[in-house]
């Protein structure tokens, strides 16, 4: 199997979809496109016009979704710790899902690390910015000295700035602003608002009027 993926990672598109379509048994649309990266998940889904750039890394998730017109642009390191093995790692949460869902018309720009340990939840029309980031569901628990994960949920229409750290159990609500190089520790609720720090918390209200709220395409011009 790791000769077959290494030979598709090197065909042309049309032949490395029919490979990941007809033997790794994806649900790949016609329409989208993976680059010269390294993507096997358990089980993968793109829709239509989705896209994966080059030099990304996807491995050890059980599932990862990528909605309409959402995009992985280059250089990301994504990786998970799927459900069903012998380790006793992560043992007392039978239930954890090792899943990356991204929604429609979102996008992951360059060079971040998405660690899904846990389910990692990108609403639609969310943009992760920048540079350097890490999403993070896993850490050791110190009380228990356990492995132990949380998931992440970002909320529609949501910009999280460059070098910014999202920590397992938090969320950002649907449009709002994470400030760049902020630590998003907890679970905010209230929407149209703009988050930074370290640890994060609320600056100021955004106006619903802004235009990113309101896009009807995820491509910012």
């Amino acid at each position: 199997m790791l000769v077959l993926k290494i030979i598709t990672v090197l065909l042309p598109w049309p032949l490395k979809r029919f490979v990941l379509v007809h033997f790794f048994k994806y649900e790949i649309h016609s329409s989208a496109r993976i680059g010269f990266s390294w993507i096997y998940p358990k089980r993968l889904i793109m829709d239509l016009d989705s896209n994966i750039g080059n030099f990304n890394v996807a491995v050890h998730l059980n599932l990862m979704i990528i909605g309409k017109y959402s995009s992985i642009a280059r250089g990301n390191w994504i990786t998970g710790f799927p459900t069903n093995t012998n380790s006793k790692h992560f043992s007392h949460q039978p239930d954890r899902k090792s899943n990356l869902i991204i929604g429609e018309h979102s996008a992951i720009t360059k060079k971040h690390h998405i660690d899904c340990t846990n389910m990692i939840q990108i609403g639609n029309f969310v943009t992760i910015a920048g540079y350097s980031s890490q999403l993070l569901t896993h850490s050791i628990n110190i009380e228990l000295n356990i492995q132990d994960s949380h998931p992440i949920t970002i909320g529609d229409y949501c910009f999280v700035g460059t070098a910014s750290t999202i920590l397992g159990g938090a969320s950002l609500p649907a449009n709002s602003v994470l400030g760049a190089n902020a630590l998003l520790n907890k679970k905010f609720t209230v929407p149209y608002r703009l988050y930074g720090g370290n640890p994060a918390k609320e600056i100021k209200e955004l106006s619903r009027n802004y235009k990113y709220f309101n896009r009807q395409e995820g491509f910012v011009f």
